[in-house]
């Protein structure tokens, strides 16, 4: 009887052991499962922050960039330096960088096009129209922010900065759809292109009140509503081909 005593109490005392053991494991899980949760609320809490502080630096007013016209263009120089003829018919481009008609249209007509304009032929003027990213063409405002970079570039360094800015930005063109490259992808793709922008212009959409602005303008008043749109002499040219543009302006 002694022997089972001393047994049953040795079994208890083994299974009060392995009770407390397990009791400390699950303690344990439980709080590294408490500190794991503490972490990703804290890296939510801080990506929040960062979002909203970057929200709140943006632009809210509006700020024309320079080398831009007072009805939202930027008149191309030909490549001599020399202005454009004031008798010469006017082509004005409405684009958006996200579009992929108007990559199209660039790859296919953009050199044609700049080669009248540095004859002579016409006068030149790119109009920005980023509509794209309100059609779902977008989910992270890849055409605001790529108009608005190539608008930095426009305002930092002129018109070659920001014709070097232009065609690296339709060379890269993303697919629409899904969330665009980042702010860095962007300016990476004008660095290599030899174009270097203010980080803080970019960061802060400096000039997206002012894009928004080009947008709105080119709906009101010239009635655009889809990219590539073109006017010659403030009418809206149907045959976007380059025969059709070079009959428009008596040159076919």
């Amino acid at each position: 009887m002694t022997n089972d005593r001393k047994n049953r109490a040795a079994r208890a005392e083994q299974m009060r052991k392995e009770r407390e053991k397990a009791e400390r494991r699950q303690r344990n899980i439980i709080s590294v499962a408490i500190v794991a949760v503490v972490v990703v609320l804290v890296g939510i809490g801080g990506w929040a922050i960062m979002n909203e502080r970057d929200k709140n630096e943006r632009q809210t007013e509006v700020v024309q960039p320079a080398n831009t016209t007072d009805d939202y263009g930027i008149v191309y120089q030909p490549a001599d330096g020399s202005e454009p003829p004031e008798d010469a018919p006017v082509v004005q481009l409405y684009e958006d960088f996200l579009c992929p008609a108007c990559g199209q249209f660039e790859a296919a007509n953009g050199q044609q096009i700049r080669q009248l304009a540095d004859s002579g032929d016409i006068q030149l003027v790119y109009q920005p129209y980023s509509f794209l990213d309100q059609m779902g063409g977008s989910t992270n405002e890849y055409s605001l922010r790529a108009t608005n970079i190539a608008m930095c570039a426009l305002d930092e360094g002129g018109l070659e900065d920001f014709n070097a800015a232009h065609d690296a930005l339709f060379a890269n063109q993303p697919g629409e759809g899904g969330a665009g490259p980042s702010d860095a992808e962007i300016t990476g793709w004008l660095e290599d292109a030899g174009v270097t922008v203010d980080e803080s212009c970019v960061r802060t959409q400096n000039f997206g009140e002012w894009v928004k602005e080009a947008q709105s303008f080119g709906q009101s008043e010239h009635g655009v509503s889809g990219t590539p749109t073109i006017l010659i002499d403030g009418e809206p040219l149907e045959d976007r081909s380059m025969a059709g543009i070079l009959a428009a302006i008596g040159n076919d």
